[in-house]
Order: structure tokens, then sequence, then C-alpha cells
């Protein structure tokens, strides 16, 4: 089993010995959502650490997107619930990058693919400065972050 989804069950039990319900029912969903992704497809896997991440992260990203269209349609008190479980699973997400940082791993990136070509890569090689950027930012930074910095720096260039 892996360590991070240990962690996850450890703090579930914890959240309901102390009776919290927002961590318990934020675990709970996050846990089922795990559950779900390791029997999906043909047969039934264990997870590693970085896909119990990559689950997690979608998770987080849902409960933003559920926090903004709850608070466009005038119910503060659902969106803050969703921005409170995605501060929930924040905790077991790696610390994201800054803009200053993105900017720098696609500058970083546009400068490997130039040194791998010998020519200065344009929008037709985003692919694969992307790839190369993505893989540097490791899932500190959410990929349309990386995408827009990638395409400021390949249009500097």
């Amino acid at each position: 089993m892996s360590t991070l989804k240990e962690q996850l069950r450890a703090d579930l039990t914890t959240a309901m010995k102390a009776r919290d319900e927002l961590v318990r029912t934020t675990l709970r969903s996050v846990l089922t959502s795990i559950g779900n992704a390791e029997v999906a497809g043909d047969t039934a896997r264990e997870l590693s650490d970085d896909e119990v991440r990559a689950v997690i992260t979608k998770e987080t990203k849902r409960r933003a997107e559920s926090a903004q269209a709850f608070a466009d349609g005038g119910r503060p008190e659902s969106a803050d619930r969703e921005r409170a479980e995605g501060e929930v699973l924040a905790r077991y997400l790696p610390t994201q990058l800054d803009d200053d940082e993105v900017a720098a791993l696609a500058t970083a990136a546009v400068a490997e693919v130039e040194a791998e070509t010998g020519e200065k890569p344009g929008m037709r090689q985003m692919g694969q400065v992307m790839k190369k950027a993505n893989a540097a930012a490791e899932g500190r930074a959410e990929g349309g972050r990386v995408a827009a910095a990638v395409k400021k720096a390949l249009a500097a260039g």
C-alpha cells in the first residue's frame, strides 16, 4: 500500500476520534475516489504515491471549480465548504510553485529543447517544451499555468 494512502487512512481515524466532521468527510471522499481509481480498468491494482497524489490533485481541482460555481450561483456557504475541503486536501500535495518559478521552468525547458535540436524552438515545438516543463514541475504547478509560461517563453524567443 502506498504510504500516502496509509497517511490518509491514519488521518481519517484521527479525524473520527476528534469528531472533525469536515476532515472526516473530505478524507472519506478522497479515499473513495482512490479506491475507484484502483478498481478502474481491466484489473484491480494498488496505486503508487504519485497516482494517489494525482487523484488528490483532481479532487482538489474539482472542489475549487465547485466553490466557484457555488459562489457564482449565490450560495456562499456551499462555496466556503468546498474551499475548506480543498484546503484539507492541499495538505497532502507538494507546495505549489509561484509564477516566477513556473516562468523559470519554462525558460529552462525552452533552452533544453534548443540544446537538443540546435535551433530556437517555436510554437511548433511547444509539445516538446511542455513535456520537459511538466516533468520539471513534477505536479507542483497546474498544467494551464505551465502552458501559459511556455507560450510566453516561446514568444519571447
